[in-house]
């Protein structure tokens, strides 16, 4: 298995440089590939900033690439409930943050944004620090 950076990721998924986009489909398509979740987060970042896409789009592409047949993501079920919180209106890196957070009794910010959409959602209590 390999894991895959952030920007092999970008490239498979923006096919922005050809060169880069073939080599980066080699890899995904003749290997098993780890993706992380802080290069999920920071693939959120840069589609979200450096391309200026919109939160639909890179909720399908994440989607996308995390179905691919050879692709497996850090902690699964933490993935899938960021994604879902994510396409619910969270910002990912919170939802992630806060799917992650599994097992805690709760989980404290000084977002108070946070606080008041994860009260919305469910999960790990989220409380003001």
């Amino acid at each position: 298995m390999i894991a895959a950076d952030t920007d092999v990721v970008v490239r498979l998924l923006m096919n922005d440089d050809r060169v880069q986009a073939r080599k980066a489909a080699a890899l995904f398509a003749g290997n098993d590939v780890l993706l992380s979740k802080t290069v999920l987060v920071e693939t959120e970042w840069v589609l979200r900033f450096g391309y200026e896409i919109g939160r639909g789009e890179i909720h399908a592409a994440l989607l996308a690439v995390l179905g691919m047949p050879r692709v497996n993501g850090e902690e699964p079920r933490q993935l899938a409930q960021a994604l879902a919180w994510f396409r619910q209106g969270m910002d990912f890196a919170d939802a992630l943050h806060l799917a992650s957070a599994v097992g805690a009794e709760r989980f404290v910010t000084f977002d108070r944004k946070l606080v008041a959409r994860s009260r919305e959602l469910g999960g790990v209590p989220v409380e003001a620090a």
